[in-house]
């Protein structure tokens, strides 16, 4: 019978013999390197930080990896018939013992690099420090000078550091490893003698609103708004967004409870009275001959922004304030609280414009307390050309659409109401459920 086959076919066999060994892993013997071979510790310093890994923790970045060889005229490391689907005989006398070969299978660890840096970059997030740009103030003298200097920022420099980590976990025979991680420098954007270079020369010109009557809350949430904008500096044709610099609102960032607007009813909540930061903002931006472009006016008038037609509500994300700095310059926003008023000052370069407002005009009123208003922004360049003509029109519902709490909402039209009143009215489901 044995005749029928040829040495290839009896090889053929063979190594399926040792293929099913392999299927088999609980029968086939490994033998694999261990990781024992790692430090028992591994420290990281970089700056004021220090960090340490004992093995256990290295030895999850590295991931097993088998090899298979074939050893001539060697006996197989076990006899079992799982390692040939005929009779053992058959496999045991179809090769010679000097052709015979036995499987061996080798497992090393290899370094998973991609876990690695994300180790690497998790230190550099947690430690690192943001460059911090300079504040300017301006002295009454006109001078600006820097209140709040630069500093450099710095961050673990993921990419070189991963390199030496690699090259410690191969080269270095110690029992403790310690590396000192490469830190990169991050240069603020704006240095402490940036001022002049950056055109901060003349007072361009202010806003101004009144808090007169704000409750308690309302002026602290004011006062804990203008510090995101106290000394910031806006570059030559960058869009300012107030949501942008405002950040989170909420208690743990410092703010109160205190009443918004919001659907359909003025309920009290974190930040409360911000819009008056805004709404002074857009002034000042309006009366610099900035161009303006995200505003939205309050859903009824609010006696703190008058004249009415001049306000910007704002509301995290959405709506937002924006305007671009269309002067040749940087831009440095000053804010200030003047007895009962909140002011913002541009300083910046003078390029020559003019700047006329008109209005803001009531062109309607209804007898709920709700209005139309208009005015334009115009801003003529030095050499007489037209820079910006806008208009700005702003609605206003009756305040009454917008109960406080503990007022109720109407549940039938007023007599003084037109029908067209009222069913603006329904329309808003501001009618109780």
């Amino acid at each position: 019978m044995f005749s029928m086959f040829s040495t290839t076919a009896f090889r053929t066999l063979f190594l399926v013999c040792i293929t099913s060994a392999f299927v088999f892993p609980e029968i086939a013997k490994a033998e694999s390197v261990s990781i024992s071979t790692l430090p028992e510790t591994l420290s990281f310093s970089w700056n004021d930080n220090e960090h340490t890994l004992a093995r256990e923790a290295i030895a999850l970045w590295f991931e097993p990896k088998s090899t298979v060889s074939f050893r001539n005229g060697m006996k197989m490391e076990a006899i079992s018939p799982a390692f040939c689907p005929w009779e053992l005989f058959f496999c045991d006398f179809s090769l010679p013992a000097h052709e015979r070969s036995s499987i061996r299978s080798k497992t090393v660890f290899t370094l998973n690099e991609t876990s690695v840096r994300d180790f690497l970059e998790t230190l550099r997030a947690q430690s690192r420090k943001d460059p911090m740009d300079a504040l300017f103030a301006v002295n009454e003298d006109g001078a600006v000078s820097a209140f709040a200097p630069s500093r450099d920022g710095s961050e673990i420099d993921v990419t070189v550091g991963l390199d030496a980590l690699k090259k410690a976990l191969s080269s270095s025979t110690e029992r403790n490893i310690a590396l000192a991680l490469p830190i990169r420098i991050l240069q603020p954007n704006i240095t402490s003698t940036d001022a002049d270079r950056l055109g901060i020369t003349k007072f361009l010109g202010e806003g101004r609103t009144s808090f007169a009557g704000s409750p308690k809350n309302r002026v602290f949430n004011i006062k804990r708004a203008i510090e995101q904008f106290q000394g910031i500096l806006i570059p030559p044709g960058k869009e300012f967004s107030f949501v942008e610099y405002l950040g989170a609102v909420d208690g743990e960032h410092g703010y109160l409870p205190e009443l918004v607007i919001k659907r359909g009813q003025t309920l009290p909540e974190f930040g409360g009275g911000i819009c008056q930061v805004s709404t002074t903002l857009f002034r000042a931006a309006l009366n610099t001959g900035q161009k303006i472009t995200e505003r939205r006016n309050h859903a009824y008038p609010v006696q703190y922004y008058k004249p009415y037609g001049m306000d910007a509500t704002i509301y995290i994300p959405k709506p937002d304030f924006k305007f671009i700095n269309n002067t040749p310059a940087h831009i440095l926003l000053q804010v200030a609280i003047e007895e009962k008023e909140l002011v913002f000052r541009f300083y910046g370069t003078p390029d020559g414009r003019t700047i006329s407002l008109d209005g803001p005009h009531i062109t309607a009123r209804t007898p709920d307390g709700g209005m139309k208003t208009v005015f334009t922004q115009k801003v003529i360049a030095a050499d007489g050309t037209t820079l910006i003509e806008d208009t700005f029109k702003s609605s206003y519902e009756s305040p009454s659409k917008f109960p406080h709490p503990g007022e109720e909402k109407l549940t039938e039209k007023p007599r003084n109401w037109s029908e067209k009143q009222w069913n603006a009215y329904v329309a808003t489901g501001a009618l109780p459920r």
